[in-house]
């Protein structure tokens, strides 16, 4: 019975991995064939909301002035914006630039927390309680906001359905190492022809948690973002879907950001991903298959989508399955390499950015010069594989003990 059952894996494993082949596949052709939805850009509309800029920060002194310059020379009225940077428990010179631009801006109004949990979710959500705008948007502190970006995410909201925005991740360091140049190539897949793919073909496109915002009376009354979560974009997601509300992506709203740099912070950063986006899947996977406000082939999307992240740990233990499985004479040593090649190729070329995405992305994008890189994404592969497996473990575990997840920023890299 136990050699059935594992066996069994490993055809289940395949299965999995082949899904996702084709899901991929069918973006990718999408992206090639078919036509990108329009936006509201090209609306000619004075009458914008008034919406609320937040940028929650942890000890960003290296980045905080650059977000903050770049902001004040919006091209958005000024009498419809405030700017609300949120010093969330900073031990550096966070507050003191923070306050700084207050006294020089009006628009710009800091919000200091020093007291109560730490953490992205907290922080927007004491900042959430008291902004004015109706229109919530949210960047990273590292980030380099264009002129227009705000406008552009605003009158998205024009379409009276969404409930939050997505716009396009572009690394701004992506010259810096081979990482960086990796890193550029999945965003680039990821968003040029994953999430856009999904957008046209009205599936589940993601909000991301930054370049992005949402309407406030949506997050309120949906109880505002759970600390308890370190993925406060992708619970917002489905929270919007699952309650009638659609989350826009719009590949026009475009915004640079730093990358990292080395493979240890990288690899919290997956983890955490990882952890995060587990940690939605076992709580909303039930009530958004039962919700009445999505079709069927939405539903099937959003489960891929919230099962990607389980995906590297059952590959993972896919292999140990067939190794097993060898060295129990229950399989021949062609047999057990053919199949770990199958699993591993599986998922190399459907999922962290498959070959076929990453190349329609860098013609659609003019870089087909990045795709001489292509043979280097096998270790960004296998980095992720372990990274991600490691962080559905740890939501695994905070099921099962009830664990408290911490919150851990990304390192920055660049200078003040």
């Amino acid at each position: 019975m136990l050699i059935t059952l594992m066996k069994s894996y490993i055809i289940f494993t395949i299965c999995v991995m082949s899904v996702y082949v084709f899901r991929h596949l069918i973006f990718s052709l999408s992206r090639f064939s078919g036509k990108q939805s329009t936006y509201f850009q090209d609306v000619v509309d004075s009458n914008l909301p008034v919406i609320s800029v937040l940028i929650p920060m942890h000890n960003e002194e290296r980045v905080a002035r650059k977000i903050l310059e770049m902001l004040s020379q919006t091209a958005y009225p000024l009498d419809k914006l405030e700017i609300i940077p949120i010093n969330d428990h900073s031990a550096d010179g966070t507050a003191g630039i923070l306050d700084e631009f207050a006294a020089k801006w009006k628009f710009i109004k800091p919000l200091h927390r020093n007291a109560g949990n730490r953490g992205k979710p907290a922080a927007l959500n004491d900042a959430v309680a008291i902004s004015a705008g109706e229109i919530i948007v949210v960047f990273d502190a590292d980030y380099l906001p264009p002129k227009g970006i705000l406008r552009d995410i605003a009158v998205s909201f024009k379409d009276p359905e969404i409930g939050a925005v997505m716009g396009r991740v572009i690394p701004e360091n992506a010259q810096k190492n081979l990482l960086t140049k990796l890193l550029a190539l999945e965003r680039s897949a990821g968003y040029q022809v994953d999430q856009q793919a999904r957008q046209n073909m009205g599936l589940i496109t993601q909000y991301g948690g930054t370049v992005g915002g949402f309407r406030k009376s949506v997050v309120v009354s949906l109880g505002g973002f759970s600390t308890d979560v370190l993925t406060e974009d992708t619970e917002l997601t489905f929270r919007c879907m699952m309650n009638g509300w659609k989350v826009l992506y719009n590949n026009r709203i475009e915004c640079y950001e730093e990358v990292p740099e080395d493979w240890d912070v990288r690899g919290r950063q997956v983890r955490r991903w990882s952890r995060g986006h587990n940690q939605v899947m076992f709580r909303y996977m039930i009530p958004f298959i039962r919700s009445r406000y999505l079709s069927l082939t939405a539903k099937i999307d959003g489960v891929l989508l919230l099962f990607i992240y389980m995906v590297p740990l059952v590959l993972l233990m896919g292999i140990v399955d067939a190794v097993a499985l060898f060295f129990l004479n229950q399989v021949q040593l062609f047999e057990s390499v053919f199949l770990f090649l199958a699993i591993s190729g599986f998922n190399l070329f459907g999922n962290f950015a498959p070959f076929y995405q990453i190349g329609v992305a860098s013609i659609l994008d003019g870089f087909t010069h990045r795709i001489k890189l292509l043979p280097f994404i096998l270790f960004n592969f296998l980095f992720n594989l372990i990274t991600s497996a490691n962080g559905a473990v740890d939501a695994i575990i905070d099921l099962i003990t009830r664990r408290e997840a911490i919150w851990a920023k990304t390192a920055r890299y660049r200078q003040s």
